[in-house]
């Protein structure tokens, strides 16, 4: 499946809900696991911001790629952010979008990985 690195270095990228165990089935509740790994993903709404635009992107993360305190609000970096054109159809209904995934999602808190002075 084609994938597409999506540069991020001009963008302005904050947490706009925290971090939740990515499901691979709803009606069962089963988590997805990383094909390769076997690891939980996880999935991170952000806001994501360039020229002059903003749109909440979902970007599914491994739960291992997820450090620092990811509250609302608090700006990330995304490391190895790629972008994937999915198309399924269901039903005899066509659905398609893009889908995100990123190696890691970092707070660029001020504090957030330094230890606090005593």
């Amino acid at each position: 499946m084609r994938q597409i690195p999506v540069d991020t270095s001009a963008a302005t990228v904050m947490v706009a809900k925290n971090p939740q165990p990515k499901v691979r089935d709803r009606r069962t509740g089963e988590i997805a696991t990383d094909a390769d790994t076997g690891g939980k993903l996880m999935t991170v709404d952000v806001m994501f911001a360039a020229n002059d635009e903003v749109e909440i992107l979902s970007i599914t993360v491994p739960e291992t790629g997820i450090s620092g305190e990811l509250a609302m609000g608090t700006p990330v970096a995304l490391t190895g952010l790629i972008a994937r054109p999915w198309e399924n159809e269901f039903n005899g209904q066509k659905r398609h979008g893009i889908a995100f995934r990123a190696v890691a999602v970092t707070s660029l808190a001020v504090g957030a990985s330094k230890p606090k002075a005593a």
